[in-house]
């Protein structure tokens, strides 16, 4: 997660479009052997998936950018900047810069690449330590956060919230329904750098890439493990702060 970030994303993409992003269900089966708890990837079956109803969906927004944007710094791979579109999911920005503002994400990696999909995901807490194994299953210090779909395409470029997969009891873990995940998003972030209409209405999405999307392109080509879709070697975001949007965009 996401406290156990959705690690079994669109896992189906590459065997049939069984895969969907985000969700902590389980590329950590494998990893940690917790299956509530990993954020990264579910299972995504778009023929048995409930669809959110329209009134958890926000219809007909236009992006409206924030006055100020994320700025990414990487140890290895550059900048990235992000607009953040609070009128189209407030309470995540408003998470997303508090979190920035307390420095949480200093130090984190992005912890997931899937060139075959077209995504890089970051922002787990316990990225930071030295046990890979639990990379994707942390949360922050803050309760997680209802879902704030919308009609706005996962396009290239753009941003969402991680959150957890469904996934059935066990290892001393309740039954996680569909649509008790889709309220689970807490801190972990990700970037679609291919069209992800799968993703549509069932993940909150929250900014988009202004620059630096080039660099998220080599981040997400980086070596990796096939079946954990984690970097060969670290990929550390040094920093993200929030900075004037002028100083970016002309106006």
């Amino acid at each position: 997660m996401l406290g156990a970030w959705p690690t079994q994303v669109l896992r189906q993409r590459k065997r049939s479009l069984k895969r969907a992003i985000l969700c902590f269900s389980l590329i950590a089966l494998g990893l940690v052997g917790c299956a509530n708890k990993k954020m990264a990837v579910k299972d995504f079956d778009t023929a048995n998936k409930p669809a959110a109803t329209d009134a958890n969906v926000k219809r007909g927004a236009k992006p409206i950018p924030d006055a100020e944007v994320a700025v990414i710094e990487t140890t290895d791979f550059g900048t990235i900047v992000i607009e953040l579109y609070p009128n189209v999911a407030p309470k995540f920005v408003e998470r997303f810069k508090k979190l920035i503002a307390e420095g949480f994400y200093n130090g984190t990696t992005f912890h997931r690449v899937d060139p075959s999909l077209g995504l890089i995901q970051g922002g787990d807490p316990l990225s930071k330590d030295n046990d890979p194994s639990n990379d994707g299953t942390g949360d922050s210090h803050e309760p997680n956060l209802p879902a704030e779909f919308s009609d706005i395409p996962f396009e290239r470029g753009s941003v969402g919230a991680a959150r957890r997969g469904a996934a059935p009891a066990g290892n001393g873990q309740p039954a996680l329904s569909e649509e008790q995940a889709r309220n689970t998003a807490n801190c972990q972030f990700f970037i679609t750098l291919n069209p992800q209409p799968d993703f549509d209405e069932d993940y909150t999405l929250f900014g988009g890439v202004i620059q630096g999307i080039n660099n998220a392109d080599v981040i997400m080509r980086a070596p990796s493990e096939e079946e954990t879709e984690r970097p060969n070697e670290r990929i550390v975001i040094k920093s993200i702060t929030l900075q004037p949007r002028s100083k970016f965009v002309s106006q």
